[in-house]
């Protein structure tokens, strides 16, 4: 399998191995699209998005990858309280990407969430989406 998967698969398995406030299982997925009555539930997706292959040193190459996490979810109300608790989760989830540090053999590097939410969705389809851009780094040799 693709290392970009693997370290994708690791995220998905830390993730569904703690517990968040709000309930979900993460998977992995190529694209993450859904019929607007599956987002009637949480959907956390696992996608890989990125690699670059640069030369660390002699003899030892430096990969970093970026996976995104997807944290989707059609709205009941469309207040603030609901979408204050589904900002909580995706900043629960950063929070926990950074401190866990290690997805199988890739280091956490950085977490970038931007723009915090889609507005599109949002306004469109009245529904939340936020997607964190993780970038995680193995070096082989």
């Amino acid at each position: 399998m693709a290392l970009i998967a693997d370290i994708a698969d690791a995220v998905v398995a830390a993730l569904n191995n703690q517990t968040f406030s709000q309930p979900f299982t993460a998977e992995r997925a190529y694209r993450a699209a859904f019929d607007l009555q599956e987002m009637k539930d949480l959907h956390v997706t696992v996608v890989p998005k990125g690699q670059e292959l640069i030369t660390a040193g002699r003899g030892v190459a430096q990969s970093d990858v970026q996976i995104e996490i997807g944290v989707q979810k059609k709205l009941a109300t469309g207040d603030d309280a609901e979408l204050d608790e589904l900002m909580g989760l995706v900043q629960e989830i950063a929070e926990f990407v950074r401190t866990t540090r290690q997805f199988g053999d890739a280091a956490w590097v950085k977490t970038e969430n931007t723009p915090i939410y889609s507005q599109e969705h949002l306004g469109e389809l009245r529904q939340f989406t936020s997607v964190l851009t993780l970038t995680l780094r193995m070096m082989t040799t």
